[in-house]
């Protein structure tokens, strides 16, 4: 019987193993750890929240790695969750925080977690926001949230972050499509890792030209910061812009941004509870197998089926109890 006061306890401590072992009942979508989320949930708001995010091989992992060990020596405990695509055999994270930054595994100011997405259609896992939840609980002053890749869905790293860090290289052509389909919108600071490449200089300036189509006065202007993470050259810089996009939040943005965080996530946990009842009701009164008949038989197609199926557990929300 799992104690989820003791946990919540422990957590609030800071207490390193409570922590992973509070994250992967998150994971598991346990019972447990729902009602351990909801009596944290009081105690979070302290942390500072930076996504990552960026096309696969920009080098996000290494600029996170030398964000940390400069957040540390800055004085800041640091909580990292990296979300990763789904192992097909394991269903774990192919990528283990183990081997993206073993160094700082020994530092007990740094948390690193891994996160699969476990076949969540956006970049982020489905558990993230609650697994940054806890560590903002336990006390790190400075939460970093990698994703797994970029596109369309990646914009989802928006339902997390304060400040949204966009790393791209020099030659980012093949990209320009999923940066163009919402990203460029999104990003607070955008940088050019591995800028020792040829064109680096080009990539700051074509970046330069798409943000001034879309900027609007009175807003933050987007900063681009070159850096090369593998020496750790310009992560100074970039920790100080990330910096000052904090204080221009803090002048009167903050609430603003902090309120549209809160109104997703309550629209999707809405969404997806409906979601649940309603199909839960339709399979315990025998309606779901009705209108999978009608759907085979030709007799009525998908959506008008949902639609039917919606307005009639709307009208008769006891029906099935």
């Amino acid at each position: 019987m799992i104690d989820a006061q003791q946990l919540v306890d422990a957590v609030l401590k800071g207490d390193r193993r409570t922590v992973a072992r509070v994250i992967t009942l998150i994971e598991n979508n346990t019972l447990e750890a729902k009602k351990i989320v909801s009596l944290l949930y009081p105690h979070t708001g302290k942390a500072r929240i930076i996504g990552i995010t960026g096309p696969g091989g920009a080098g996000k992992s290494t600029l996170v790695e030398k964000l940390v060990r400069e957040l540390r020596q800055r004085g800041k405990t640091v909580g990292v969750v990296a979300v990763d695509p789904t192992s097909p055999f394991s269903g774990g994270a192919f990528l283990g925080d183990r081997i993206r930054m073993q160094d700082l595994s020994t530092d007990k100011g740094v948390f690193i977690r891994s996160m699969a997405t476990r076949n969540n259609p956006g970049a982020l896992a489905k558990a993230t926001k609650d697994a940054v939840r806890v560590l903002d609980a336990a006390g790190k002053n400075v939460i970093i949230v990698e994703t797994a890749g970029a596109g369309q869905s990646e914009v989802d790293i928006i339902k997390v972050a304060q400040t949204v860090v966009v790393v791209l290289t020099p030659g980012f052509g093949d990209e320009i499509q999923a940066i163009k389909a919402g990203i460029m919108e999104i990003g607070d600071v955008f940088v050019i890792n591995k800028a020792d490449r040829e064109n680096a200089n080009k990539a700051v300036t074509d970046i330069q030209a798409m943000l001034e189509l879309g900027n609007k006065k009175g807003k933050w202007t987007p900063a681009i910061i070159k850096t090369i993470a593998i020496t750790g050259e310009g992560t100074a810089q970039l920790l100080d812009k990330i910096d000052e996009h904090r204080e221009y939040l803090e002048k009167g943005e903050a609430n603003l941004r902090q309120k549209r965080i809160v109104e997703i996530e309550l629209v999707d946990a809405i969404r997806q509870k409906t979601t649940e009842y309603v199909i839960e009701t339709l399979r315990r009164t025998g309606e779901l197998d009705v209108l999978i008949s009608k759907i085979l038989a030709k007799k009525i197609d998908p959506l008008t089926a949902a639609e039917k199926a919606l307005t009639k557990q709307l009208k008769n929300p006891d029906e099935g109890k």
